[in-house]
């Protein structure tokens, strides 16, 4: 499950990388844009307001998260990415967030270019930190002799879970599109105490506490807060800085 709240307690940090995504598309006058992923749907609107003559599709695989976005206003439909496919004129496609979750992503990217009308965007953006101490220790704590039993079926990414810009450059360059693919480490400030914790809490940690029971979740939690101080310094302003790297790529189909 999850939480569309705690997905926005830092929604102006978590908005930043679409924006700087969405920037280098340069479509001018697109017939539908699909919004992959579209969350609670607060940067879909920002979709529909950049082109306000396009049909603007949305999809989520999480039953809350699409709720939440048609209680915002966004028409949000309930899918897996997995199964969606084009419609002839989707002219733009944008993915922000969500494919480090889909192991088979790559092949998708192949299918879906493949589908795409001539000339369309297609636009994504995934986490690149599945190696920062807040995703190692977080493995670490759960393969530990007093987790790996009560977590043994979750899996949490590894490195491989995405790759690297020039990967899905090379990807995109082979299917004849013309590709600008980029990483940026965000040196983002977290407010509040365990402000680290709290960050992954609405995403990576969600599949730990979708197999923990209350009390069990909060022993979790416990032990991992002081980890990721550690790794993590608070400042004396009670700030904390948590730089989180991010891959980008934005594809012309030929």
């Amino acid at each position: 499950m999850w939480d569309p709240a705690k997905y926005l307690d830092y929604g102006d940090l978590r908005a930043r990388p679409f924006y700087d995504l969405v920037a280098r598309v340069d479509a001018q006058a697109p017939r539908r844009v699909t919004d992959l992923g579209c969350g609670p749907g607060n940067l879909t609107k920002t979709l529909a307001k950049r082109w306000p003559g396009a049909t603007v599709e949305a999809i989520d695989g999480s039953p809350e998260m699409v709720a939440a976005a048609r209680e915002s206003g966004v028409a949000a439909e309930q899918r897996d990415v997995r199964e969606w496919s084009p419609s002839a004129d989707t002219d733009v496609v944008v993915t922000n967030a969500v494919l480090h979750w889909v192991p088979e992503h790559r092949d998708l990217l192949r299918r879906w270019v493949g589908e795409l009308p001539s000339g369309a965007w297609f636009a994504m953006q995934v986490p690149g930190n599945m190696g920062a101490p807040s995703h190692t220790l977080t493995r670490q704590l759960a393969e530990s002799p007093d987790w790996a039993d009560k977590i043994a079926d979750v899996v949490l990414r590894e490195d491989d879970a995405v790759d690297t810009p020039l990967r899905y450059a090379d990807l995109f360059a082979d299917l004849g599109c013309a590709v600008d693919a980029w990483e940026t480490t965000y040196t983002q400030r977290l407010a509040g105490e365990n402000a680290v914790l709290e960050w992954i809490t609405g995403t990576a940690l969600r599949p730990v506490r979708a197999a923990l029971d209350d009390q069990e979740w909060e022993a979790f939690r416990s032990r991992l807060a002081p980890l990721l101080d550690e790794a993590y310094p608070p400042r004396a302003d009670g700030t904390t800085w948590f730089p989180f790297r991010r891959v980008f790529a934005v594809a012309r189909v030929p």
